[in-house]
């Protein structure tokens, strides 16, 4: 289900691999969680790539099981959520989304918690936040990464629209960093990240940086308070 892969020393893998889509049950959520629980408290000496098996990086949460859980059941999918949020933004090594095909909702903001984010440069790609017309509410975690990684304007438009973009589209409005090749897709994360580890104050600045959002999900995480969930 969640692989951790080392193809190269010192850089981990890890890869949804959920046929067909690779979206996100509430067991899947949940290794996501232990799997990234697990590299935060023994990281690797370089770093982390966050991707997707075959062609899609994540569909986000299963519709076909979300639609089966009852209220209690959903509630805990959002907590589940916000706590694997929490623990992908705890790792204190450079994480690099290496975004190999589509991206939607859950899936996109699995990217947000990322240090850094490369897409395929297939413009038949779809990213976006289509939770509004999949009548499903965000968690609180996602709410805060979504407001904390992009500018107004662009939370506005990506949530209340549903609109789905092109990778190049979203590197125009600052959700995406690069794009290139696929083929190559894996090759600039290793190389971005190396280039990240390279620096000998990057522990210390992502912490300043990215450390107050961290912080926000992880309180949010421990308060389980999810009022849009409520069953």
């Amino acid at each position: 289900m969640i692989e951790i892969r080392e193809i190269v020393k010192g850089i981990i893998q890890v890869v949804i691999n959920r046929p067909p889509a690779n979206a996100l049950n509430i067991e899947a959520i949940q290794d996501l969680e232990s799997k990234f629980v697990d590299l935060a408290s023994n990281p690797p000496a370089y770093g982390v790539v966050f991707t997707g098996h075959g062609a899609i990086f994540c569909a986000g949460v299963d519709t076909r099981a979300f639609n089966g859980y009852g209220g209690q059941q959903r509630l805990v999918m959002a907590q589940s959520i916000t706590r694997m949020t929490a623990a992908i933004l705890s790792l204190p090594v450079p994480l690099v989304a290496a975004i190999n095909g589509h991206a939607l909702g859950g899936g996109l903001v699995l990217s947000l918690c990322c240090d850094w984010r490369i897409a395929n440069d297939d413009p038949k790609i779809k990213l976006g936040l289509p939770e509004a017309v999949a009548g499903v509410a965000f968690p609180a975690g996602p709410v805060e990464i979504l407001h904390h990684e992009l500018s107004g304007s662009a939370v506005r438009r990506l949530t209340l629209s549903s609109e789905t973009m092109s990778p190049q589209s979203m590197q125009t409005l600052g959700v995406i960093d690069e794009v290139c090749a696929r083929d190559d897709l894996l090759e600039r994360a290793h190389e971005r990240i190396r280039a990240f580890a390279d620096q000998p104050g990057f522990s210390i600045v992502k912490r300043q940086i990215r450390g107050p959002l961290a912080d926000k999900v992880s309180a949010l995480a421990r308060e389980g308070s999810e009022p849009f969930w409520t069953p």
